[in-house]
């Protein structure tokens, strides 16, 4: 099996990809719309329209690397109503997102802040 590591950023491109752009095609969409440098040692995350489909993209030493899964009855949960291109995921955040949770509903505690601890 193959997944990203915890460590790993990876920017989601929040706007839906035509799923015929392979690996030049997408380098371009991180550099030429999303404003990022493609060869980083980033993972670029995308989805198609119906989120049945996921591909992500990353450079290694001296050449693309494209994955894909393709879920054959679920969708995947993807970002929506926010203002960005493009939301950053950590790698363990991206593997949630794989395997089916909504990262985006989730909510952690919230912080606490003390003054003293009397």
């Amino acid at each position: 099996m193959i997944r990203p590591v915890d460590e790993i950023r990876v920017p989601l491109c929040r706007a839906p990809v035509d799923f015929r752009k392979q690996m030049r095609g997408l380098s371009v969409l991180v550099q030429e719309e999303l404003a990022l440098d493609p060869f980083c040692a980033h993972l670029f995350a995308f989805c198609n329209r119906r989120r049945d489909h996921v591909k992500l993209l990353y450079w290694e030493r001296n050449g693309f690397v494209l994955w894909q899964k393709k879920l054959e009855q679920d969708r995947f949960p993807w970002p929506r109503d926010t203002d960005t291109r493009v939301v950053e995921f950590s790698g363990r955040e991206l593997n949630w997102l794989l395997d089916g949770l909504d990262v985006f509903a989730m909510k952690p505690h919230g912080d606490l802040l003390f003054d003293s601890a009397l």
